[in-house]
């Protein structure tokens, strides 16, 4: 397979915990004069979801976002991933793999309701399922560009931003998205 090259310089984020993740620097942007990044890491992002009994017929996916729950899953999930020559990591803001997904197969592509605000959907890949503990996991890739919005520091690094900051910022979102689309395109 050939390795794809990217022109965009990169940069390490780490978040409050020390976690860090490696990001190609998509775009920079300045809004009311504070200078932001956006962000695409360099590994591919995935998310692990756990299936729940909804009490009919059906199973509900359910995101594994408690630190000690993927504490204790980890082990598993990587030795599930290691056979398709994955890494699992643990980072910044989201999981990641390293390594080359596997060919995107009709089977293994699922689209996942956002929350109910929200009318997009979230195109993802199967890409392993195991069980720990009599509970069935599944990981799933994010087929779409995963991009966070940081904010450059004085010392020239990206900082994530706080759940205040966001919420400050939230209502210039579309401003900003209009923005960077014009200049993605």
């Amino acid at each position: 397979m050939e390795e794809e090259i990217f022109d965009a310089p990169t940069v390490t984020v780490t978040d409050e915990t020390g976690l860090t993740l490696d990001c190609y620097v998509e775009h920079n942007l300045s809004v009311d004069g504070e200078d932001y990044v956006l962000l695409l890491p360099v590994d591919s992002t995935i998310e692990i979801v756990s299936w729940q009994d909804d009490g009919t017929d059906e199973e509900e996916a359910v995101l594994v976002e408690d630190p000690s729950q993927i504490d204790r899953i980890l082990p598993t999930a990587k030795a599930v991933l290691s056979e398709q020559n994955l890494t699992i990591k643990r980072t910044a803001v989201v999981l990641t793999v390293e390594g080359d997904l596997p060919e995107l197969v009709d089977e293994e592509y699922s689209e996942e309701k956002g929350d109910d605000d929200e009318d997009e959907q979230e195109e993802l890949q199967l890409l392993a399922s195991f069980y720990h503990e009599d509970q069935e996991y599944a990981i799933y890739a994010h087929l779409d560009p995963y991009f966070i919005l940081a904010r450059m520091g004085e010392d020239g690094k990206p900082m994530l931003l706080s759940p205040e900051e966001l919420k400050r910022l939230e209502p210039m979102l579309p401003m900003i998205e209009d923005q960077l689309f014009d200049v993605l395109e």
